[in-house]
């Protein structure tokens, strides 16, 4: 048993949030893990942006912009600050973070809690970015207008994000994936449109469920790239429980995420690229835990990749692990970049 196994068996005796913000002030002490194992073969540019390597910290961790250049300096190629909301809100009732340690996986309704997009904005714009922080955005609870939410995120962090994402997939804001269909999903791109055509330079993309039908899917991908937004990520937690063994926790409303949700998320991913015929970047999330399940992702269609969960059961020696790995997973395909290895799994 590695010393992360053991420290991880007296942390899973904390309940999950305050294990949370114990890890959060640890990085805020200075106590991470550097790793700068990068390599020209991790290297690429995606939506006019470079990354370092692929691998990034998916929105959940981080949600209030509280440690991103501590992150970064943990060896991730970007990581995504949020969900942040126009005005701070305190999320669902406890308990909502659920650990399924058998399955390596999370079921969460956290519910948005963040501090709002004042505080979290003034603390971005006090830090000098050592990498790429993308800012995730919501809509409030509350919010009768949740398309005016999304544009004053858009309109504020657009001055200091190098990304925007548009969270319209969690399960856990009531009628928020609502936003995922027909003239809801119209309105939202011409909101972005709005944005694009008064000259906005800051990268959109927009996040998705990945309990969507193939015709949904079609829909979104045609109006995205008609839209011109800059990416997908692919995707949000599930609300499916049949790939779990852990039957505890499986009555529990909210999003699955971790090692179940790779199978799934992977044909949200690849059926994507196929229907958008790789006019459009994405991002692939949900169960990553190892080199080989980047290697899936991106041949199925990612450029980049983010995870979250298997940082809680594998700690913060992960990713300089994956990056080794990666490193000669990529010699062996024999190619000068890992760009060149998106959607080869796919048959043109």
């Amino acid at each position: 048993m590695n010393l992360y196994k053991k420290i991880r068996n007296v942390a899973f005796l904390i309940e999950p949030e305050k294990a949370h913000k114990l890890a959060i002030s640890a990085l805020k002490s200075g106590l991470h893990i550097p790793s700068d194992n990068n390599s020209k073969l991790l290297k690429q540019k995606v939506f006019g942006l470079t990354f370092n390597n692929p691998i990034g910290l998916a929105a959940g961790f981080d949600k209030n912009a509280e440690v991103p250049n501590e992150i970064i300096s943990s060896g991730f190629g970007f990581t995504e600050v949020g969900t942040v909301t126009p005005i701070g809100q305190p999320g669902n009732k406890m308990p909502r973070v659920f650990r399924l340690p058998e399955d390596d996986a999370l079921i969460n309704r956290l519910g948005f809690n963040n501090d709002g997009m004042e505080i979290v904005f003034d603390r971005l714009s006090k830090i000098t970015k050592k990498g790429i922080i993308g800012v995730n955005i919501g809509a409030n609870k509350s919010a009768i207008d949740k398309l005016s939410d999304y544009q004053m995120g858009i309109k504020k962090f657009s001055k200091i994000a190098d990304y925007i994402t548009i969270n319209i997939s969690s399960p856990n804001t009531p009628g928020l994936r609502d936003l995922q269909s027909g003239q809801n999903f119209q309105e939202l791109i011409k909101l972005i449109k709005v944005f694009k055509n008064d000259g906005l330079k800051t990268p959109v993309l927009i996040k998705l469920a990945p309990d969507l039908t193939r015709k949904q899917l079609e829909l979104i991908i045609d109006y995205s790239i008609d839209g011109k937004i800059d990416g997908l990520i692919l995707t949000n937690t599930t609300i499916e429980r049949k790939y779990i063994k852990n039957k505890r926790y499986s009555n529990e409303d909210g999003g699955l995420s971790g090692k179940p949700l790779m199978q799934k998320s992977t044909k949200i991913l690849r059926d994507s690229y196929t229907i958008s015929e790789g006019k459009i970047p994405l991002i692939g999330v949900g169960g990553v835990s190892s080199s080989r399940d980047i290697i899936e992702k991106i041949r199925n269609g990612a450029s980049l990749i983010q995870l979250y969960t298997a940082i809680v059961y594998e700690g913060p020696t992960l990713i300089s692990k994956l990056k080794k790995e990666l490193i000669s997973e990529v010699e062996q395909y024999g190619v000068k970049s890992i760009a060149d290895l998106v959607g080869t799994a796919i048959k043109k």
